[in-house]
């Protein structure tokens, strides 16, 4: 019979390990006895915590909604086609995108061209009329611009449809 090392005595003491001198094996029939006393549990990985319904996380709330309407019962069922079909509906497809892109690109380069010729316009009346840039100051003052001005809502009462009669051509406008 040996003793044990001080800090296999610690460890022991520390852990509530009791010491006995000779180490002792389960047997088998003990394991087996023991294992059957516990409940039996299902076999998952999830932790029992997150299985109760009030700790359970909440999911994403986009992941919820794409399913919801991915899955909804009025959502048309997917395109099923085969590979031919499949290859032009991807052709005419592509075809749109490329020529929306094109449509862009021109609509963008028409913008682009009209800011540089609104630029250069300023730029020559800055620079180029002689006045030393009052008329380009003047051009841009935006006060008084539109204070005598009133919304054009008002121009016409709100209704919820159109009128009734239609177009009253026999409307004079009221002389002051």
């Amino acid at each position: 019979m040996r003793s044990l090392s001080p800090i296999l005595a610690s460890l022991a003491n520390a852990l509530k390990i009791p010491l006995s001198s000779a180490p002792t094996r389960p047997s088998i029939t003990q394991l087996s006895n023991e294992l059957l006393k516990k409940p039996a549990r299902t076999f998952t990985t999830t932790n029992p915590l997150l299985k109760r319904k009030t700790n359970a996380p909440r999911g994403d709330r986009r992941v919820t909604l794409i399913r919801y309407f991915l899955w909804h019962p009025l959502t048309p069922r997917p395109l099923r086609f085969s590979r031919t079909r499949f290859l032009r509906h991807w052709t005419i497809h592509r075809a749109w995108q490329l020529h929306q892109a094109q449509q862009r690109n021109a609509r963008e380069l028409e913008l682009q061209r009209q800011w540089q010729a609104m630029n250069a316009a300023c730029e020559e009346l800055r620079t180029g009329a002689g006045d030393g840039g009052k008329l380009f100051r003047k051009s841009m003052n935006k006060r008084a611009v539109f204070t005598d001005l009133f919304p054009i809502e008002y121009g016409r009462l709100q209704t919820e449809g159109p009128s009734q009669e239609g177009w009253n051509h026999e409307w004079k406008r009221m002389v002051k």
